[in-house]
């Protein structure tokens, strides 16, 4: 077989994919939280290539800045120039600079922080943040990744995926589990996410850490699909008694106001529902 038929059969056949760079990417995607630094022979191993190719591939990344060496010289991490590309990827999207003000105002108004967080595949990801000057310290800032199936914000995301589109992105028979309230079957998060819907927030205590408690509502768009969730953060186990009812109704506020900016008109009852959110 000549290399470049090699290459159609590594990429599925598609003549528009340039393997290299398909390569390049798919190495970038092998460093994350659980991989923070990797070997050369480790990347070969994950990817299924000569090493030669590996380390042609790491070294043209170095170079660019997408990845750099450790102190051992031996592993890689990820380099400055994917913060900046993803930082300028953030700061392209209508999204958070919409959201930002919002989110500024929700903070103030409840005095916790105010998230807003899209869906990547199982994973969500938290693309802005406002929090007040409070001794809470968060270990969640912008960029982190989380698990959609086990967060308030992932049961928001998941909400317009039908039963059939659900198995499709969780093919497993059993989820994993970090918390006693995490569904564990693909049936009991569709039964869980379709409950959300139809209350039209998520309130969760404890649900994904024991000690953070979340309430957070959906963002949509011109279409009606749901394309960001936004909450807020609680640094307690459990809400105070009489407290609930106001924060839901902030947070939903924000988040209509948001939907509106995106150009989503809602109908009927849903349209009077929409009170904008005033600062204290």
């Amino acid at each position: 077989m000549h290399e470049t038929d090699a290459d159609d059969a590594s990429t599925g056949g598609d003549k528009y994919i340039v393997p290299a760079l398909e390569r390049g990417l798919r190495l970038l995607g092998e460093f994350g939280r659980e991989s923070r630094t990797l070997t050369a022979p480790e990347c070969a191993r994950r990817l299924n290539l000569p090493r030669s190719t590996v380390f042609r591939l790491l070294n043209t990344l170095e170079s660019m800045g997408f990845l750099e060496r450790s102190e051992s010289g031996t592993e890689y991490r990820l380099g400055m120039s994917v913060l900046r590309l993803g930082f300028d990827y953030l700061s392209s999207l209508e999204l958070t600079d919409l959201g930002q003000p919002i989110l500024a105002r929700l903070s103030g108004a409840t005095n916790y922080p105010g998230n807003l967080v899209v869906r990547d595949g199982r994973s969500i990801v938290y693309v802005a943040k406002v929090a007040p000057p409070t001794p809470f310290a968060s270990t969640v800032r912008v960029g982190t990744r989380l698990p959609a199936h086990a967060t308030v914000f992932g049961r928001v995301l998941l909400q317009d995926l039908t039963l059939a589109e659900l198995r499709k992105l969780y093919p497993e028979e059993h989820l994993e589990s970090f918390s006693a309230g995490t569904p564990t079957t693909v049936l009991a998060l569709f039964d869980l996410v379709q409950a959300d819907r139809e209350r039209g927030y998520v309130q969760g205590e404890g649900f994904f850490e024991s000690s953070i408690s979340t309430i957070a509502a959906p963002v949509r768009d011109h279409s009606g699909h749901v394309v960001a969730a936004l909450g807020a953060t609680i640094p307690a186990p459990r809400f105070e008694a009489g407290h609930v009812d106001e924060l839901v109704g902030q947070v939903r506020a924000a988040a209509d106001e948001l939907s509106g900016l995106m150009n989503y008109r809602p109908q009927g009852e849903q349209a009077a529902k929409i009170v904008p959110l005033r600062a204290r």
